[in-house]
């Protein structure tokens, strides 16, 4: 099976490579068997991909370990499911994930029946195999995922203990779905580029793709913050950790390019912005891929350091940026604005503002997390930045895009005059500076806190009075009840009404993040047996320590009962266990989970007299981040669903290139 799967990438590397070539020559030469040879290529490519996967895996759960990765990767004592998350656990291996699903989306793009965007197709599909051609030459010459021992191990390795956890199942394939779905916007805005059909049609043909791919590397994130939180046992959940920052970026810059491409659509504005919002979405997602691999930036979630294969990532985002920005120059004179700003009082220039905060924020992100090299390249010495940076940078950026999503919601396309702004924003505005002082009187006075949830609390309101005036106006209308007027105003307008829910995910998650940020308590105690600590309301008392070994580990576990002003709550149980072949001790943390704090407790250590040191946290309000990420997930989800009216065809521009 190993030779089966080797050979399969290779073959696979030369269809795509037929199929990089063969569709634009069939389409411009008008010879359709060529074409649909190309396309058959396509399928084989995909086809081929699964092979080698399936070939992958069967060398893994059938624990042959003379193939090095699943050696390095796995052992004969993982359970089953472990053993096929092995399948992106090491950087040859989700490489080849990474090609796999790109060979999936992109059967799906040439197999899908379209009416609109039919034209760019052979193009884009063009674009896609040359990327998949790049990530199968990778496979084949540099991280081969069949690569075998001289000699047989009698065991592996297994994998890494922090990796075993149910984070591992979600957090990778999402976040590596995510990366491989922005493929798709941009080879159909590359294939409006060559063919110079650069109207609305790429922009319609690619929302739902883009949404896709935003979705899921929203939910890679999340889930890494949530595996983080578990797992790591230091209380937090985003360190601004290089690998976190590049699979962020992407997603902000998708995020302003989503906005952004209502504006084209309707007012025929910033053509060229979207662009290069595409082409630079992309471009990071490439550069999230890299940074795990090249070890050019220390991170706990990168794989073993390749220069060789750092270098050809530079090298194949060095052609990204040369060609697709090059191509963008030569039909930058095709892609004028069909209508000007008309006023700064509308819809356009908070949508504009939005988009130059979350490239702003991006930057941002981008500077602080290469700045170790650039000072090494510039000084000789590397000079890390921390988390303050981040936080201090993108605290006031993030608020501020909060503030846009609440004024968008109400204010006008075009123009809006003084008393429309005063009747659409006075209630929610009242209600706002009325939560403001609430929470200054019940004792907020952190100006972050006593900023943030008003302008929380603001955006909520305008989306409620919104939905309310909506309904409101279709119950009057269509003489419906209320629950089938607000049902029918949520329905009639998916993508905008989605929007409305995603709007409302991330207040619940920025309601979270700011409430464990800036008010949680912690404190460290060394306890004997029957010794208490107290944090806030809660009494935690040590009862004593147990240990036990297992076919792989040896457990230490150390139980305390919990109670809350008197009232007992149970037992929390944090471990420690030593895996038989790594030595770095793995902390399995207890969490007490509620919606409205979150008690943490992490086993440091202990003495040979019984002593044992405990840190406890409450970190309030940590499950609304959760939450958030659902209602989030829910909203994307409504405005991704098909419209059930049949969309009208858009206008184009210009023919086909020669």
């Amino acid at each position: 099976m190993v030779e089966i799967g080797y050979a399969a990438l290779f073959l696979a590397l030369i269809a795509a490579v037929y199929s990089v070539v063969a569709f634009p020559i069939g389409v411009r030469r008008g010879r359709s068997a060529l074409v649909e040879s190309a396309r058959n290529s396509l399928v084989a490519v995909c086809g081929l991909v699964s092979i080698s996967v399936i070939a992958l895996v069967y060398a893994i759960v059938t624990h042959n370990f003379q193939v090095e990765y699943v050696a390095t990767y796995t052992s004969s004592d993982m359970p089953l499911n472990y053993l096929l998350s092995a399948l992106w656990a090491g950087n040859d291996g989700s490489l080849l994930f990474w090609a796999w699903i790109l060979s999936i989306v992109a059967a799906v793009i040439v197999l899908h029946r379209r009416d609109i965007g039919k034209e760019l197709v052979p193009y884009a599909a063009s674009v896609v195999m040359a990327t998949q051609a790049f990530f199968l030459f990778l496979l084949l010459f540099v991280a081969n995922p069949f690569q075998l021992l001289s000699f047989v191990p009698a065991e592996g390795r297994g994998l890494n203990p922090l990796l075993e956890n149910p984070g591992m199942f979600f957090h990778p394939p999402f976040l590596l779905a995510g990366y491989v779905g922005f493929t798709v916007p941009f080879a159909f805005a590359i294939a409006a580029l060559w063919t110079r059909r650069l109207g609305d049609e790429w922009i319609v043909a690619v929302r739902r793709w883009t949404l896709l791919a935003w979705l899921s590397l929203a939910l890679g994130n999340l889930f890494g913050a949530w595996w983080a939180y578990v797992e790591l046992g230091w209380g937090g959940y985003w360190a601004w950790d290089p690998v976190e920052n590049a699979s962020f970026m992407p997603w902000l810059v998708a995020t302003a390019f989503l906005h952004s491409i209502m504006m084209q659509r309707r007012r025929g504005m910033l053509k060229v912005w979207n662009m290069v919002l595409i082409i630079l979405t992309f471009t990071l997602a490439i550069l999230g891929t890299f940074l795990t691999r090249s070890g050019v930036l220390s991170s706990v979630h990168t794989f073993a350091e390749s220069p060789l294969l750092g270098t050809l990532f530079l090298s194949f985002i060095g052609a990204v940026l040369f060609s697709s920005l090059g191509l963008l120059y030569y039909r930058s004179e095709e892609l004028r604005g069909e209508t000007e700003m008309e006023s700064l009082l509308s819809r356009e220039s908070t949508f504009l503002l939005n988009n130059l905060l979350l490239v702003g924020a991006t930057f941002a992100i981008l500077v602080g997390t290469f700045f170790p090299v650039l000072s090494e390249a510039v000084r000789g010495v590397k000079i890390s930045v921390g988390p303050p940076f981040f936080n201090q940078v993108n605290s006031p950026i993030f608020l501020a895009l909060i503030l846009l999503a609440g004024i968008c919601t109400l204010i006008g396309w075009r123009r809006t005059s003084a008393t429309n702004l005063v009747r659409n924003f006075l209630w929610p505005l009242v209600g706002a500076l009325a939560l403001a002082v609430v929470l200054f009187a019940v004792g907020i006075r952190e100006w972050y806190a006593l900023a943030a949830f008003p302008i929380c609390g603001f955006v909520l309101a305008t989306i409620f009075y919104e939905w309310f005036r909506g309904t409101s106006a279709r119950h009057r209308m269509r003489a419906e009840n209320y629950f089938k007027a607000f049902w029918g105003l949520i329905t009639s307008n998916r993508p905008r009404y989605g929007g409305y829910i995603v709007h409302i995910g991330i207040i619940l998650f920025a309601i979270g993040v700011v409430a464990s940020s800036v008010y949680n308590v912690e404190k460290e105690a060394s306890l004997k047996p029957g010794e208490t600590m107290t944090i806030n309301n809660y009494i935690l008392t040590y009862e004593g320590m147990d240990n036990y070994e297992t076919q792989s580990r040896q457990v230490v576990t150390a139980t305390l009962s919990v109670s809350n002003s008197g009232e007992p709550l149970g037992r929390l149980a944090p471990e420690k266990y030593f895996h038989r072949n790594f030595d770095q001790p793995v902390t399995e943390v207890a969490i007490r989970s509620t919606l409205v704090e979150d008690l943490y407790v992490i086993l440091v250590g202990w003495d040979a007299d019984g002593t044992t040191a405990f840190k406890v946290l409450v970190n309030p309000l940590v499950n609304w981040m959760w939450l958030g990420g659902i209602v989030l997930v829910i909203g994307g989800l409504l405005a991704f669903w098909p419209e059930r009216r049949k969309p009208v065809a858009p206008k184009t521009q210009g023919g086909e290139g020669r």
